[in-house]
Formats: structure tokens, sequence, C-alpha cells
């Protein structure tokens, strides 16, 4: 198939579709979109249920892209090179071989590749004004947090963050604060970590803010992280009385032992969580090697949180 140069502009429209008039006896439903994939460093595969031609793309931000291939998959080439996991908009029109159309509006992160080895290493899951909740990630070698996704099950099913191209160093700690209540909050995506203001934000960790005041993580949870190929980098399984098992909870601590981030996937191989507060969090035994258990875990004594830095070891005592 001759390859199609073209040269794309920002432009957001709602997603729609329209029928054309197609042939006699043809179907007059439009193909389906079933999503888009970045396989490759600079690549991505938008998909769909037949055969489909690329009347029409546009890019947010504007980019210089090459339509490698069509058909059920439409594989696209950027010419520039973008920071792994960076964001970007599609506006895609395609017909079909009955002039059927689809208009599809989409938003993708770019491959990333250099995803750094991380382990959640802090978790609050109370809220005590202004101490709001976080999780903290301790990384265990350089990279590129760009694209991977931190999900709580039990709030919902999709992420409750994504992270945009953040490069991080061997032994830096990242905290998810997950609302934001205060003035001077800001994402430390640069060099400077004293950028950002607000209860917890230390000039020793790379915060990160979720907007808006919704609470999203409970005592009892399967808290995880997510590259772009639905590989779990770590996770944590959590259980308290206060809350009840959700199915939705269930699901993903048995996707957690089998992907092996985790032991087991019912209540009695969760952390216990029942005595966490605002100040006493669920930790991380930093110098223990990971056994993918609730043995690798405490609560810390009262006042003993420590987002940012280094754990506390001492523990609370029920």
């Amino acid at each position: 198939m001759k390859k199609l140069i073209i040269t794309v502009m920002a432009a957001l429209l709602i997603m729609s579709c329209s029928t054309g008039a197609g042939l006699t006896g043809s179907s007059a439903a439009p193909p389906e979109f079933y999503g888009c994939k970045t396989l490759a460093e600079g690549e991505v595969d938008f998909i769909f249920s037949r055969e489909v031609n690329v009347s029409s793309i546009y890019f947010d931000p504007p980019m210089e892209a090459e339509i490698l291939s069509q058909g059920e998959t439409v594989k696209v080439s950027f010419k520039a090179a973008l920071p792994g996991g960076s964001k970007i908009t599609t506006d895609i029109l395609v017909e079909d071989t009955n002039k059927n159309t689809l208009n599809v509006l989409v938003s993708f992160r770019t491959r990333n590749d250099r995803v750094p080895d991380l382990v959640i290493n802090e978790i609050r899951t109370a809220y005590s004004k202004p101490r709001v909740e976080f999780v903290e990630f301790k990384a265990l070698s350089a990279g590129n947090l760009g694209a991977l996704r931190l999900f709580a099950a039990y709030a919902r099913e999709e992420p409750i963050y994504e992270f945009p191209p953040v490069e991080v160093k061997k032994g830096e700690y990242i905290v998810v604060h997950t609302r934001s209540i205060e003035d001077g909050l800001v994402d430390e995506l640069g060099t400077n970590l004293a950028a950002s203001k607000g209860t917890d934000a230390l000039i020793t960790a790379r915060d990160l803010w979720i907007p808006g005041s919704t609470k999203l993580l409970h005592d009892t949870n399967a808290i995880y992280i997510m590259d772009q190929d639905d590989k779990i980098i770590d996770g944590v399984l959590l259980f308290s009385g206060n809350y009840k098992w959700k199915d939705s909870v269930a699901a993903a601590a048995r996707e957690m032992a089998r992907q092996g981030v985790w032991s087991g996937s019912e209540p009695e191989d969760a952390v216990k969580a029942d005595g966490n507060t605002a100040t006493r969090t669920i930790n991380r035994i930093e110098t223990r090697k990971n056994s993918f258990s609730a043995a690798d875990w405490y609560i810390t004594v009262t006042s003993g949180a420590t987002p940012g830095k280094a754990n506390n070891p001492n523990r609370y005592v029920r």
C-alpha cells in the first residue's frame, strides 16, 4: 500500500459517526472503533472492526505523521520524537469499503520503554484535613514514569491517576496525593522538588496531586500500578472491617496474584489495615526483600507518617 504523508494540525471534535449511501444491499452501519495501542516508540495503532481508509487525521499538539498502513488497523508513525508517556489527542475520520464513515476523538500516551523499577512504599487511606490520603512510591532505578497508571480497586475500575512524562532518579520518593484541598499545590514534573506547597509536600520527594476532594483510597483495597502493556509493576492488598470485600477488589486481587505481585487473593492474604489513621500510615519494610505479601508491611506508630522520606520503622501495637 502506498504510504501517505500528512501534515496534521490541532483539532478537537465531539466523537460522532455518520453513514454514507453505500451500495445496494450493503451494510449502512459504520465500523466500530476498538481502541488504540502504542506498541513501538513513535508509533500508534488505531484498531477498527473492519477494513477502513483514513479520510483525515489531526493531532493535538500539532504533529507531522506518516500513515504506514491501513485496514482493520491503521498504523501511524510520528516524525518528531516525544518523551515517553506524552499525551496526544487524535481526531480521526475513516471510511469503510461501503462508504460508511466514523469520526473518533481519542487520547493516548506515547510509548514509554524506560519504566523504572518502582515499588509502593507508604499508603495513607485516612483523611484528616489538611492531611489527605496518598500513595508513596520509591524508585529503585532511574527512568520515566510516563503513561504508568495507578489503580485503587475499591473506588473505581479505571485508573485514579495517570502519570505524565516525569524523569526520576534511583532512590527518589514520589508521592501521589489523592485530594487537592489547599492553595499552592503544584505537580513537580521537573527538577525542582520544592515547587509545591501544602501539607506533606516535602523537598525530599516529588509531589503530584489528583484534582478534587473525592475519597479515592479506602482501608479495604487493591492498590496497584500498571504499565502500557497491562503489566502490574507493584501492588498492595489491604483489608479492614471498616469496608467490605467488594467484587472489584476481589477481581483486582486475583489479577495481582496471577501476575505474581501478591501472594494470595483472599482477605486473609491482605495487609490488616485496621488501626491506621492519618498519622499511622501503612508502610513497607524498606530493609526487607520484597516477598509480595503482607509480611512486608506494618502500620507505623502515631505521628509516624513519613510521606516523601524513609519510613519510620517503629510499629503501632494494637
